[in-house]
């Protein structure tokens, strides 16, 4: 579910985390990277599909890459790739919180006690 948004004289879709957690440059770049982590891409690829300046995104990447949430996957001629670490604790739990948004918008189900069952926080 998407809520339509006026940002910079372009629309643009906010998803339910974004709508949850706030708008800023880092949610929004593990928001395209949750929506999109069967797949790698170079930096500039992820700032744009973030919709987050690169220069903004230059900030805040260094960390994605030492605390292993972001990983290296190939080099294409001067271009390094980077995808989603699904596999490390946090990011499984940003996903099951996202997936947890999501199914619970569309069932209706938006209580405290429904979100946290459907998280299984540990």
């Amino acid at each position: 579910m998407f809520i339509e948004a006026k940002k910079m004289n372009t629309k643009e879709n906010i998803s339910l985390f974004l709508e949850y957690f706030g708008d800023t440059p880092q949610l929004r770049v593990m928001d395209f990277l949750i929506e999109n982590h069967f797949f790698d891409y170079p930096m500039t690829e992820i700032a744009r599909g973030a919709n987050v300046s690169y220069n903004s995104f230059q900030v805040f990447f260094p960390k994605l890459i030492e605390s292993k949430m972001l990983i290296p996957t190939r080099k294409i001629g001067k271009s390094d790739y980077f995808k989603l670490n699904i596999e490390h604790p946090f990011i499984k739990k940003l996903i099951q919180l996202d997936w947890a948004l999501t199914t619970s918008s569309i069932l209706g189900a938006e209580s405290e006690e429904q979100l946290e069952k459907q998280i299984s926080i540990s």
